[in-house]
């Protein structure tokens, strides 16, 4: 086995002043232990209601698996020798169980040495389909449920470098998949010297985009890209019958008609871009016949690089093209009637089209919507639901509408706060028809809704009969103390019996049936307790105020035998920023304190073991009501967050307010780092992948839409880079090597880090090799679970006693 180092530059740990070379090192076993837990199953059920899959899913990866080789192009993370994605992770096992007799079994003759990835189920409800990824390549598989047996279906050729690979036809026995091209040309090949510069150019017209990671460099990516892409359309029968649809192209999109007459398809074209990803390339969407023939041209989007500023600022031209569920062959789809722009003033903002097969004459307009379209669900001829939003005010609008009728206006049934958890009446649920398309759950005039039942007791899952003709809400079951259930699927609406997954704070979650009208619950899974060494810590929903009455709340972990009047804690605080546009939503109650604890490689709870206390997603909501925008109080927002769990915590006895750390990841790191500079309240703060200069994103970050040159001083001041000569406690830094998220290059950290050793400080700055924004080899993740417990006790646990500080600096 090959032996990987991290790379280690530092202020700390020994006081010294240098990088070395690390071995990756191992957490204490209880830990380590945690870590190591199998991943409990995750369960997949058929459209009938019948069967449902058991996936045992692989557990952590080695770092040999991570440091595969790998390409970065167009946003996507390409496995060359597979021509698949990289770092995608997959099942190793399954179980077949009936659903009405519950009797479980295996499934033979699967595929060795191979991931079992993107499991579809057949229209039908009898048979799997699914993808084995092996290192040299990845083939289409089934699993024939009645006979628990797994067939090959093609060689591994297949192309998964992007988006679905494969999608069942109605008949539930033919697939249309993705394969390399038979003919391929060779690969390109890196020149050793360039023909020339890389020259873009404006022509003075707008393109603001996010910093936007792994995109084409030069002429030899696009080659490369553009290779790796291209696939060949195949229709395949279960009986291995096989015919090639159209010719190579990079396709992006494939799915049959309803009625399995027609294809929709999706593919790029160039000219490509080094701006934008894959995502926003030229596109051309076309309708054929099975043949692969091409009966009509729907759409052709140009590049996609002046997409207009905001966060519901859409493309020009056709969105959301797709079948109408509950038609044979029907297309449809929404352009925007303000250009995308939300920033114009217009009576509406899109509007919806049809168009039916055989595809010929002109689009039939439907609805005109006054905010931006988000979607559609589809019922019948008579209903569908639509919703549509607006940014500024967090404003969402649903309703119904005749789809048979497309002149006939809408009906608003609910509109309000995104934000407002309180007054949410839930989504509709539906179903899978016998073509394999989702459609609304109705039954004797009656939809279904379920939702979260958001709280100031918190989270209380409900399920809701909804009248469609008098508007009128009857439950017919809420989740009741001391669990945490929601509603998974419909089993049977005629009988009231549906599928819930069942949880409290001893008992992991499981599936159970329930029968409403009987009020009984039966057990489909039987899951075992994933970490059985947890058992016995205390978990409480703690719910405290800012200095401005503002209602926060945390999840508060107590090490195990820890009581009242014992000696205070330890505490490590882990947080994520929220913003907001209402203060009453901002201080709503998010959670129930019935829920299990899981934990996840991230998580901070391991350190529980270590004797801390761990106060986990702190509420930190960053409010900016009317005019005002959240950013522009988010320090002085941020350090009172911050302070009032800190102090409530400590006049319970329950912390020593001296030895309190702050983490997070992501934007949770840019939080601790400000907080350490900005205020006086931590020992220490750990930074997981954090952006730190925000002079680095200078189109918009996280819910920010302004730019740079409309905000430079939210931007500064937002920064801790700006303020680095503030800091006065140590830091630690931790950053993957691949980082690919918006805005968190490796360059944000690695720049704060030139900084603060520029100026003295003590921080530590941990490289994790071959690690992407959110960390996944076993190696990486013991490692960093090593790192945080030796500066946790360094600088909280055994540090001397700090002078009592409250407070911004």
């Amino acid at each position: 086995m090959k032996k990987y180092f991290l790379s280690l530059l530092f202020l700390g740990f020994g006081n010294a002043m240098a990088q070395t070379d690390l071995a990756y090192q191992t957490p204490p076993q209880a830990i380590a232990d945690l870590m190591n837990a199998s991943p409990t199953p995750s369960l997949s059920l058929n459209p009938t209601r019948t069967w449902a899959l058991l996936s045992e899913r692989k557990g952590l990866p080695s770092i040999e698996e991570i440091a595969q080789p790998e390409l970065r192009l167009a946003g996507l993370r390409i496995n060359p020798r597979n021509n698949g994605k990289s770092r995608s992770g997959g099942s190793v096992a399954f179980k077949l169980k009936n659903l009405e007799t519950n009797a479980e079994k295996s499934v033979n003759d699967l595929p060795t040495n191979a991931l079992f990835q993107s499991v579809s189920w057949s229209p039908d409800g009898q048979k799997i389909a699914f993808l084995a990824v092996q290192t040299e390549g990845i083939a289409l598989w089934y699993i024939d449920v009645q006979a628990g047996k797994a067939s090959q279906l093609t060689d591994y050729n297949l192309n998964d470098v992007s988006g679905s690979n494969f999608s069942w036809l109605s008949d539930s026995k033919t697939l249309i998949f993705k394969q390399i091209p038979a003919n391929r040309d060779a690969m390109p090949v890196a020149p050793i010297a360039p023909s020339g510069p890389i020259v873009q150019e404006t022509g003075g017209k707008k393109a603001a985009n996010r910093t936007y990671q792994d995109m084409l460099k030069n002429k030899y990516d696009e080659q490369t890209f553009e290779y790796y892409a291209t696939s060949q359309l195949v229709r395949i029968t279960l009986d291995k019958q096989t015919q090639q649809m159209g010719k190579p192209a990079i396709y992006t999109g494939v799915s049959a008609s309803p009625d399995a007459n027609y294809v929709l398809v999706s593919y790029m074209v160039r000219p490509f871009s080094y701006l934008v990803p894959m995502s926003q390339f030229p596109r051309v969407q076309e309708v054929w016949n099975m043949k692969g023939e091409k009966i009509r041209e729907m759409a052709n989007l140009p590049l996609a690089e002046d997409i207009p500023k905001g966060f519901d600022a859409v493309r020009k031209g056709v969105r959301n093209l797709d079948w109408r569920s509950d038609k044979p062959a029907m297309l449809t789809w929404v352009e925007a009637l303000d250009e995308g722009d939300p920033a114009k003033e217009v009576p509406h903002r899109d509007q919806l089209f049809f168009l039916d097969a055989p595809f010929a004459g002109s689009p039939q307009a439907s609805l005109k919507f006054p905010m931006r379209f988000q979607s559609v669900v589809w019922c019948n001829g008579e209903l569908a639901v639509t919703y549509e939003y607006r940014w500024k005010d967090r404003k969402q609008v649903m309703s119904f509408f005749a789809p048979d009728k497309p002149t006939q206006a809408q009906q608003v049934i609910k509109e309000g706060s995104t934000e407002d958890r309180y007054n949410d009446m839930g989504d509709f649920m539906g179903q899978w028809n016998t073509q394999g398309k989702y459609v609304l759950t109705t039954q004797n005039n009656k939809l279904y809704l379920t939702g979260d039942g958001a709280s100031p007791e918190g989270d209380k899952p409900f399920f809701d009969e909804f009248d469609i003709k008098t508007r009128k809400t009857t439950r017919l079951w809420q989740s009741k103390a001391p669990y945490y259930e929601y509603v998974v699927a419909i089993m049977d609406i005629k009988k009231q019996q549906v599928i819930i997954s069942r949880q409290s704070k001893e008992e992991n979650p499981n599936y159970h049936l329930a029968d409403l009208k009987k009020n009984k619950v039966t057990p489909i899974t039987q899951f075992p307790h994933p970490y059985p060494q947890l058992k016995g810590i205390e978990k409480q929903i703690v719910k405290y105020k800012r200095k401005d009455g503002l209602a926060l709340q945390g999840e508060l972990y107590l090490p195990k035998g820890w009581k009242k009047g014992d000696a205070p804690l330890p505490m490590l605080m882990w947080a994520y920023p929220d913003e907001f546009k209402s203060k009453d939503a901002a201080g709503q109650v998010q959670g129930s304190p019935y829920q299990f604890t899981s934990i996840f490689s991230g998580s901070p709870l391991f350190w529980v073991t270590q004797g801390y206390a761990i106060l986990d997603n702190a509420s930190m909501p960053i409010v900016g009501e009317g005019k005002n925008e959240p950013n522009d109080s988010f320090i002085e927002q941020l350090v009172s967050n911050a302070e009032a769990p800190i102090n409530y915590l400590a006049e319970q006895g329950i912390i020593d307010r001296n030895k309190v750390a702050v983490g997070g990841h992501s934007y949770g790191a840019f939080m601790t780092a400000n907080l350490l500079i900005h205020s006086d309240l931590f020992a220490t703060g750990i930074a997981r992948s954090g952006a730190y200069n925000r002079t680095l994103t200078p189109f918009g970050f996280q819910s920010e839409e302004r730019n740079y040159w409309e905000a430079p001083k939210v931007y500064f001041d937002m920064s801790p880079f700006s303020f680095a000569e503030k800091l006065n406690e140590p830091l630690m830094l931790i950053h993957g090597e691949a980082d690919n998220n918006s805005g968190t290059f490796p360059i944000q950290s690695e720049r704060f880090y030139n900084a603060l050793k520029g100026l003295g400080k003590t921080v530590r700055y941990v490289v994790l090799p071959h690690e992407s924004h959110g960390y996944q080899a076993k190696e990486s993740v013991m490692h960093v679970a090593w790192e945080m417990s030796q500066w946790l006790d360094k600088y909280v646990k055994n540090a001397q006693p700090r002078k009592e500080k409250t407070g911004g600096k």
